[in-house]
């Protein structure tokens, strides 16, 4: 952590609380694709889990909707796109148009819902961990990985194989 506040562009200005964020994503997000990935993750795979979870009546996405909600709000404000869409660096494979027409409201069935919040999820951890989020040295980040941990955690409680 001291080499980190010493020397990490931006980290020492970051609160406490947004530092722990962060750090709680990482071990999240680790920990999720370890239980619910088979310890790998990528976005075909999300989907499949997605799909998997509807045929076994296990989606349970009225669960996601607060961060759902959050995820609208950011993305998506008086009839447009906000610039924060385009920082998501959506791929080909992370499905831009499902998540899209679920952002603007479009688009409400419940597995493309649920996959909009994990391909999220998924963009915020390949952003942060291939150093994008580098680029404006982590700022305004706290409300974004709070939400995220919130979905890791509530995948992991409901598809995890975590001991009791």
């Amino acid at each position: 952590m001291q080499w980190l506040l010493a020397r990490a562009p931006g980290f020492q200005a970051l609160p406490e609380e947004d530092r722990a964020a962060i750090f709680n994503f990482t071990f999240l997000w680790s920990l999720f694709e370890a239980q619910v990935m088979g310890n790998f993750a990528r976005a075909d795979l999300i989907c499949a889990k997605a799909d998997e979870w509807r045929d076994a009546g296990r989606l349970d996405a009225d669960k996601y909707d607060g961060e759902l909600a959050y995820f609208r709000q950011r993305y998506f404000a008086n009839g447009q796109f906000t610039h924060h869409f385009a920082h998501l660096h959506l791929r080909p494979a992370d499905q831009p148009d499902l998540v899209r027409a679920v952002l603007d409201g479009s688009n409400n069935d419940p597995r493309d819902r649920l996959l909009t919040v994990m391909m999220i999820v998924w963009r915020f951890r390949n952003n942060l961990f291939h150093g994008e989020k580098w680029a404006y040295q982590l700022q305004g980040q706290h409300a974004n990985f709070t939400h995220a941990n919130a979905v890791l955690m509530r995948l992991l409680e409901r598809h995890g194989q975590l001991a009791a």
